[in-house]
This record gives structure tokens, C-alpha cells and sequence, in this order.
């Protein structure tokens, strides 16, 4: 599994590095970056934390504004951030150039519908492509990976969490969309890349995935900014919240007063999170 390296830095001890590689799950190349802690122990393998980014979003988000670096030097936690969607001018787009479909709103779903299924594979992408490519290049262990991520990027964070609780073992979320299936943006994105039969929504939808049975490997943690102007219409924690209540997932669901959508929500928050999959990996 060879990758070019696009450029590395120093910080905290650590690497910084953006990495570029061509993926056979969405047949384009990919690009994501990684913080490798220092790790004093040759051969040691570390735990990994996979960050899933939003709508509009690129790998360089959260790698430029998330605040993240410190808290995983000290802890020795590698942080993974991937791109949103697969790009290239042979990838599909919106064809009205949309921000909540096509480049950069992959969904982290593996589209079905022509002519998104050529490319958009997400699912597979994060699930299993990335993880081996960090296996097999970084002082990475498998058996302790966790995942994150924010808005659209929770929404993925939640179902591949659900999904595949043996593979990440701790899980938690930022003003995630926790039922697309009952909000526009979900409407949209869903029918958009899987047809427009509400059934086959349900494996990419955390409300239905907890309803039909599916529960992650331990607790999960969410943050919600009480002032995102997305929190009413298309977030809706409140659902989440019910859906493990009845479930019994112990779920603590924070409702951060003043804080909005940005990243300067999740920025200050970042470490908690960090401490959090920290402890259970």
C-alpha cells in the first residue's frame, strides 16, 4: 500500500504530515492527514483516532484549526483526518454545484445511483481501505482505533461506529446529523447517492441503525452547541438521545450553551474528546 508524502512538519514532538495515495475503493486519489505523536518505545504501537469532517470540508480542516496536536502528543494518540468525498474531474458533482451533495458531501456511504456509485465509496474507504493503509504505514494498532467527527462527518462517525463496534472501539460525535432520514440534508444526500426507497436509508441513518438492533463497542460522547444554527432542523439530538435511552446506550449528550457550528466549537472541545477515546482505547 504505497503513498506520497505531500508534506510533513514538526509539532509537539510529533509529525504533521499530509499524505496522497490512489484508492481502489473510489478509483481517484485520496488525501488525508496524520499526527504522529513522538512515541519513545521502537516498535510500539499506538492507538488511532479517525476524524470525520463536514459538509464543504476537506482533509485540511480540522488538520489546520482543530486544535488536536498537543493533547494526542501527550497522550500518544495518532489522529487520522480524510477528505470528505472522492474528487477529481471525473467525479460527479451536484449539478448545481450544491455544498450538501456531490464533492466534499461524500456521506460516507457507497452510492449506489449512477452516476455517484463510479466513485462515491466512502463506506469502504473509511471502514477498511484508510485503516490498512495507516496499518501498514504508521506505528498504527488495529485493535485500537476509535472514530469522531462533525456534523455530517458524526453522522458517519455514528453509523460506521454502530456498524462495526469490533473495529472502533470508542466512539464519539460534534453537532452530529443523527437521523439523515428524517432531516432535509439527509433527504437529499440519501436518496441522492441510494435511491430514493427509505429502507435502504436505514443502514446509514444512527436513529434506525440503534432501532434495528446495531450498538457500538461502550459509551458514546456528543457535543452540541445549543446556538448552531443547524441544531432544529437538520441535527436533532433529542432523537439520538431517545433512541439510546430505549436501547440502553449510555449516551452523555452535552448541550454547550453560546456555542454555534464552527470550529470554534469543536476546537474546544477537541480535548475532551481526545481524553475520552484516549481512555477507552
Amino acid at each position: 500500500m504505497t503513498m506520497e508524502t505531500v508534506s510533513a512538519a514538526k509539532a509537539h514532538g510529533g509529525t504533521l504530515g499530509v499524505y496522497r495515495h490512489t484508492s481502489a475503493a473510489t478509483g481517484t486519489e485520496m488525501t488525508f492527514s496524520v499526527f504522529l505523536p513522538p512515541h519513545a518505545v521502537d516498535g510500539a504501537k499506538l492507538p488511532v483516532l479517525f476524524y470525520l469532517s463536514g459538509l464543504t470540508c476537506t482533509h485540511a480542516n480540522v488538520t489546520d484549526k482543530g486544535e488536536y496536536r498537543r493533547i494526542c502528543a501527550e497522550l500518544g494518540l495518532i489522529f487520522v483526518a480524510p477528505d470528505t468525498s472522492p474528487r477529481g474531474p471525473d467525479v460527479a458533482d451536484d449539478a448545481a454545484g450544491a455544498y450538501d451533495f456531490g464533492l466534499g458531501a461524500g456521506f460516507y456511504v457507497n452510492a449506489t445511483q449512477a452516476p455517484f456509485a463510479a466513485h462515491y465509496r466512502m463506506w469502504d474507504y473509511i471502514s477498511e481501505e484508510l485503516p490498512a493503509l495507516i496499518a501498514a504505514n504508521f506505528p498504527a494498532d488495529p485493535a485500537r482505533m476509535g472514530i469522531t467527527g462533525h456534523s455530517m462527518g458524526g453522522h458517519g462517525a455514528l453509523t460506521l461506529g454502530l456498524t462495526y463496534p469490533e473495529k472502533f472501539k470508542s466512539l464519539s460525535a460534534f453537532a452530529p446529523i443523527v437521523a439523515p432520514g428524517q432531516v432535509p440534508w439527509g433527504h437529499k444526500a440519501l436518496a441522492g447517492y441510494l435511491g430514493p426507497d427509505p429502507a435502504a436509508w436505514r443502514a446509514h441513518d444512527a436513529v434506525a441503525l440503534i432501532e434495528d438492533g446495531k450498538r457500538p463497542a461502550g459509551d458514546v460522547l456528543v457535543d452540541q452547541g445549543d446556538a448552531d444554527n443547524f441544531l432544529v432542523e437538520q441535527l436533532r439530538p433529542e432523537l439520538l438521545a431517545a433512541a439510546c435511552e430505549g436501547a440502553g446506550i449510555a449516551l452523555t449528550l452535552r448541550l454547550q450553551p453560546g456555542y454555534d457550528h464552527s470550529y470554534n466549537f469543536i476546537s474546544t472541545f477537541m480535548e475532551d474528546h481526545i481524553r475520552w477515546h484516549a481512555e477507552r482505547l
